[in-house]
């Protein structure tokens, strides 16, 4: 396949993502590099990393976006949306942003939490009583719960659930029962009634079903369907116009597809591959990973939480309760989180957000206070406060990687224009 554009297409795409754009209402306003202190010139690096990832087939296509000082400098669209038939990446074209969706799910619980419904720490058992059978497996066999599992244990998987990633005897439950192909939320929490629970609530950070959890939690405590409560709370107040728990038919032709990348090749995921579910709308609602959106739209909902739970006049949280997002939360028995064996030193969570504490000795470019996550087609995010720089780069490649991240995270760097 060849993903290479023309160098005339290219130069002109560039030259209007760096020209100035009048903001609209309600639009993120938008400014030239030099106007929030990047480098035009050094941003050339990132248009040639995603070129070659895409002429070396890594990945088919993808978008980055750059804002800084609460302005869009930067978005590029590389490559191709489909290519069965073959259709370009635009700036607006729709992904599935999979774990990208829990940030946003506990924005929303934290809604109710300002408004008192919820509180962080009432027990979940509260509004899913059918929990309230929970054991926890040890070495010994089933114990009961030292303590309920919270609110506050979901919001930073700290409650002791599981994905069933692996293949030991609570992940062979979780493929047994399936919870999140259950037909709905309360499906849901009665298959995870026959599973115990990896460890007490708090003890550990364990990466898990927990948001899905919580998406019940808000639709009983909110007395509203969870994804009516997103809209009505969160999606319309930002104007997050493309983002949904699934695709309607009138925007299919911005959708992406799912792509799986072996050693030699990329191919187009099928329905059965993480492809499918997300072109007509589902049944259970995952707070976990189920929304599909655009960088525009993420962008607006990083905005808001940087600018203390407000975007151009819709408050949607208070300062506060914002703080609680992007500042470590763990208990110190649970810090720092980790996949399995692998630890991630020096990172926190906070409710929504992963959270850099430590300095990173092999990477100077995670900087202490940085806050992000990513999705399971490698989507990714982050925020860096103290540059007051915010990035989303959005591709659909399986397996998840880093790849893209990683490459332009240092070149975006390398373009703040220092004293």
């Amino acid at each position: 396949m060849d993903f290479r554009r023309n160098t005339a297409t290219l130069f002109f795409g560039l030259m209007v993502v760096l020209s100035p754009v009048l903001a609209v209402a309600d639009e993120l306003p938008r400014a030239t590099p030099a106007e929030v202190g990047l480098s035009a010139d050094r941003l050339l690096a990132v248009d040639a990393a995603i070129e070659q990832l895409v002429a070396d087939e890594k990945i088919v296509g993808g978008v980055v976006a750059v804002a800084r000082n609460g302005k869009v400098c930067y978005i590029r669209a590389h490559g191709q949306r489909d290519t069965e038939p073959a259709a370009p990446m635009q700036e607006d074209t729709i992904f599935r942003i999979y774990s990208m969706t829990k940030a946003i799910t506990t924005a929303a619980a934290l809604i109710l939490v300002d408004e008192g419904k919820i509180r962080l720490d009432d027990p979940v058992t509260k509004y899913v009583p059918e929990l309230g059978s929970l054991q926890v497996k040890t070495d010994g066999g089933l114990v009961p719960l030292a303590k309920p599992i919270s609110i506050a244990d979901l919001m930073l998987h700290t409650a002791g659930f599981s994905y069933g990633f692996g293949d030991d005897e609570i992940d062979q439950l979780y493929h047994k029962y399936e919870p999140l192909g259950a037909e709905n939320l309360t499906g849901m929490a009665e298959r995870l009634t026959h599973i115990p629970l990896r460890n007490q609530p708090g003890e550990k950070w364990a990466y898990s079903v927990s948001i899905d959890v919580l998406g019940l939690v808000i639709e009983r405590a909110s007395g509203q369907p969870f994804d009516e409560f997103l809209q009505a709370r969160i999606f319309q107040p930002l104007d997050m116009k493309d983002t949904a728990f699934y695709c309607p038919p009138e925007k299919i032709d911005r959708f992406a597809a799912l792509y799986s990348k072996t050693d030699d090749m990329v191919t187009r995921a099928g329905k059965d591959d993480w492809g499918g579910g997300f072109d007509e709308p589902p049944t259970l609602i995952s707070g976990g990973g189920g929304l599909v959106s655009t960088a525009r739209d993420y962008l607006r909902f990083l905005m808001m939480v940087r600018n203390g739970g407000e975007l151009f006049g819709h408050r949607i949280l208070k300062p506060q309760t914002v703080s609680l997002m992007t500042t470590d939360q763990l208990p110190v028995a649970a810090f720092p989180i980790g996949f399995g064996e692998d630890r991630h030193e020096g990172v926190g969570f906070g409710f929504g957000f992963s959270i850099r504490v430590a300095p990173d000795p092999n990477d100077p470019h995670r900087p202490v206070g940085d806050y992000n996550w990513s999705g399971a087609a490698s989507t990714h995010f982050w925020v860096d406060p103290a540059e007051d720089l915010m990035v989303v780069t959005l591709e659909q490649r399986r397996p998840f990687t880093t790849e893209t991240r990683d490459r332009v995270r240092p070149l975006i760097y390398d373009a703040i224009i220092r004293p």
